[in-house]
């Protein structure tokens, strides 16, 4: 069984998802936002072992946990990103811009690609790059499951801003369409803030798609 725990962390309440197969109690963690003690206590409650990070995009909200993350395991746990978003990671994803100094650790040492599989137990999950909000930005597919986590792409009935460097709004609306509505109506969409939504609701409901 693939569990799923959401935390809200930082001061732009964003979401962090820890994932697990439950039988092989193998776990990642999507884009640790902050807190990264809390997330690896939520993750031993459950007796999880942390085992992947997965960063969709490195903005200063995604990533602000990863270095009690990644150093809570010794060796460290590696972090995977696309090769584009480093050039965000090296600038401090944004931080100083809102007054914050944050230390992330590490470089990422794994190399995103579109179409890679990660594998999580049981479980694959495809890499999307979607970029738009970024552009080295990324989500990750589990047919299995029927799930995507889809960053700061798409949110309920809204779509990620562009106005922030590497941003672009008609990429990002094309990666959308390309990527994300594609996949099965019943897809679940478990974005970076708020609430999940599905590709159906948004493909009828969304104003800016």
């Amino acid at each position: 069984m693939l569990n799923i725990k959401k935390l809200i962390l930082g001061p732009i309440q964003t979401n962090t998802y820890l994932i697990a197969d439950t039988e092989t109690k193998e776990t990642a963690v999507i884009d640790p936002a902050w807190d990264g003690c809390r997330i690896v206590n939520e993750a031993k409650q459950r007796g999880w072992q942390i085992d992947q990070i997965w960063v969709t995009h490195a903005h200063f909200d995604h990533i602000g946990g990863v270095k009690d993350v990644s150093s809570s395991s010794n060796p460290p746990v590696a972090v995977a990103i696309h090769p584009d978003e480093l050039e965000l990671w090296r600038k401090g994803g944004g931080a100083a811009f809102f007054n914050f100094h944050l230390d992330y650790g590490p470089e990422p040492e794994i190399a995103l690609q579109h179409g890679q599989g990660l594998i999580l137990g049981n479980y694959r999950f495809e890499v999307r790059h979607v970029p738009g909000h970024t552009r080295g930005h990324t989500a990750f597919y589990c047919l299995q499951e029927g799930i995507l986590f889809c960053g700061d792409l798409i949110f309920l009935m809204a779509v990620g801003r562009t106005d922030l460097p590497g941003g672009d709004y008609d990429t990002l609306i094309q990666s959308i369409h390309t990527q994300i509505f594609s996949l099965p109506d019943e897809t679940r969409l478990l974005p970076g803030h708020g609430p999940e939504t599905t590709v159906g609701f948004e493909k009828v409901n969304n104003p800016f798609l």
